[in-house]
């Protein structure tokens, strides 16, 4: 993980974070580290947050989130309905 890397997807993540967060389900749009199999990895990647996963035929072509914008890969996460204390 590079600063450049980390830059570079800061740069992607806020020209595309409106266009993300239209599609139906995902409730934030950030910058971290890829997760697998439960375990960070040293990936730098967009993490969109969605209420639930939906499996990709249950969506409609506009609301498919992308693998990577930009060369930067994105990890879309459940993380359920986001509320503000």
């Amino acid at each position: 993980m590079s600063q450049s890397a980390i830059e570079h997807a800061q740069q992607v993540k806020r020209r595309h974070e409106q266009e993300l967060l239209r599609k139906a389900n995902v409730v934030a749009v950030g910058v971290g580290l890829r997760t697998r199999g439960g375990q960070a990895t040293d990936e730098v990647c967009i993490v969109v947050s969605v209420k639930t996963k939906v499996p990709p035929a249950q969506l409609k072509p506009a609301d498919l989130i992308p693998a990577s914008i930009e060369n930067v890969p994105i990890d879309v996460v459940e993380t359920g309905v986001i509320r503000a204390l």
